[in-house]
């Protein structure tokens, strides 16, 4: 089995067409990526084919993942991620479509809602974009590339027990930069 922390390896092989380091990365980090497309989808079915598409495409295209740029799992979870999105949207459109053939009528836009995200989503990003770099970087790990705090850790060169303060510390700052925000 080819080692967690050796991608380049991983990609290597891969690109080489092993059949074998696919079964490996499969097992390594199938969970993560159904686990990132059930929560979003909310259908295990379409979580599943997610999870598929997403090795699939590992497999076709191995070059595309570049080893210095995320670790293999990151790089997963955000193709997983936004194949889910994708589904969400299709399955959003197709119960319109079905809705509309049915004869009912569409519920109403909810503007406010959408723009209420809209501007949050905005506020998260700038205030992780504030951070100093040593919690930005971790943050980013484990929410945009789906580390666990110990593969923070691995990633960063650091002792777990300071990727589980610079997380703590990087998520209560944020929260407190929102905090200050909603006052105002």
């Amino acid at each position: 089995m080819v080692s967690v922390r050796d991608d380049a390896t991983m990609r290597e092989a891969l690109t080489a067409g092993q059949s074998g380091a696919l079964a490996d990365a499969y097992d390594l980090y199938a969970a993560a990526v159904y686990g990132i497309a059930v929560r979003i989808t909310n259908d295990h079915g379409a979580a599943e084919d997610v999870t598929q598409e997403v090795f699939v495409e590992l497999w076709q295209r191995p070059e595309r993942y570049d080893p210095g740029q995320a670790p293999l799992r990151g790089w997963l979870c955000m193709i997983a991620r936004r194949r889910a999105i994708d589904w969400r949207r299709r399955q959003v459109t197709r119960d319109r479509y079905t809705l509309l053939l049915a004869g009912q009528a569409l519920p109403a836009p909810n503007v406010e809602e959408d723009v209420e995200a809209s501007t949050m989503a905005k506020l998260v990003r700038a205030a992780v974009h504030d951070l100093p770099p040593l919690y930005r970087e971790a943050i980013a790990l484990a929410y945009f590339y789906g580390l666990t705090y110990r593969e923070v850790a691995v990633q960063l060169g650091i002792p777990e027990g300071t990727a589980k303060y610079r997380l703590r510390t990087g998520l209560r700052r944020i929260g407190d930069s929102m905090s200050s925000v909603r006052a105002e």
